[in-house]
């Protein structure tokens, strides 16, 4: 009868602390949005930096600075298409590398490994992830280098090398360093990140989803493909592009073993330079002017290729969730 009063009979405490709980709820929202439009800010910050200082570089070469290979200095003459090169290749080998030791390695953690075996050897893939990148560096110039040229150069150019069309990546000079090396060194690298990303994921499909599957006669492979993938596809992909943000800048693991060489080959033997490795042999000496700005430009192609990859990786997410949403 009397209820729509009801709010009007509350004690002076009750409405004390409804008042508190309206404050803290106003400032929280507000906090929260502040936190997330000062994200927004800083990207676009970074954004407007990188455009405004490689624009003289871009107004003097245009975008043909991306597709032009030459890079002298002494006559002021840039282009970025060496250095995009590398990075995007040494990223693509890296990833084709390690993502499918990745999975095995979740898939054994989460699926058969020993139980004994289970934390240790999560730990230490967790420690893997941890090693600072430039131990990485040394590690790939002064112990994998050397192993490289001696033993792992010489098979691949006699067999994979003999292949037509597909030898000309497995030729020249076996000196260690070079485009190759720096996609197996990356390889090493993202590979825990990924692991650790995919074993976690694992971990949260409900043991019942899986225990049915086994109950019905479903082998390992299949209860992984057609139980824990499909529930799990988004945090997979998540991971994957974990490995491949670190992949595409990487700096000084790549700058110990790429070769820092101003050259384009089709070899994957050769030495070659990435976007991240130029950064970080010349920004340090750079004089304002073309150079300076050159350099920037790479750093806005980084961005850009980080960006159109994050995109395409959404993309597929959206394309195979609307997929699962058809068939069910």
């Amino acid at each position: 009868m009397n209820t729509s009063r009801s709010s009007d009979m509350l004690t002076p405490q009750a409405e004390k602390v409804l008042r508190i709980q309206k404050i803290q709820d106003f400032i929280f929202h507000k906090s929260t949005l502040f936190f997330a439009l000062s994200v927004l800010v800083a990207l676009v910050g970074i954004i407007i930096s990188l455009i405004i200082n490689a624009w003289p570089a871009l107004s003097e070469f245009g975008l043909g600075f991306f597709f032009t290979i030459e890079w002298d200095i002494i006559n002021g003459q840039f282009g970025g298409l060496i250095a995009v090169f590398g990075t995007v290749v040494t990223a693509l080998i890296a990833l084709l590398i390690a993502v499918p030791l990745s999975f095995g390695v979740a898939v054994f953690l989460t699926e058969t490994c020993p139980v004994p075996l289970r934390r240790p050897l999560g730990t230490a893939v967790e420690l893997l992830a941890a090693v600072p990148s430039i131990i990485y560096g040394m590690f790939g110039l002064f112990i994998f280098a050397p192993l490289f040229a001696e033993y792992i150069q010489p098979a691949l150019a006699a067999s994979l090398g003999q292949v037509p069309v597909l030898g000309y990546l497995f030729t020249g000079a076996f000196n260690g360093i070079g485009i190759l090396c720096a996609g197996l060194i990356l390889a090493m690298m993202v590979l825990p990140f990924i692991a650790s990303v995919m074993r976690d994921v694992f971990e949260i499909v409900p043991p019942v989803l899986k225990e049915s599957a086994y109950g019905i006669g479903c082998t390992t492979w299949e209860v992984v493909n057609k139980i824990v993938l499909p529930y799990t596809k988004t945090g997979v992909i998540g991971g994957i592009m974990l490995g491949l943000g670190r992949a595409l800048g990487e700096t000084m693991a790549v700058t110990f073993v790429i070769g820092n060489a101003h050259k384009l080959s089709a070899s994957l033997f050769s030495p070659g330079n990435s976007i991240a490795s130029t950064l970080a042999n010349e920004f340090g000496e750079a004089e304002p002017g073309l150079h300076y700005a050159s350099l920037f430009s790479l750093g806005l192609a980084l961005f850009a290729i980080t960006f159109i990859v994050l995109a395409i990786a959404k993309v597929m997410l959206a394309r195979m969730e609307a997929g699962q949403g058809k068939k069910t």
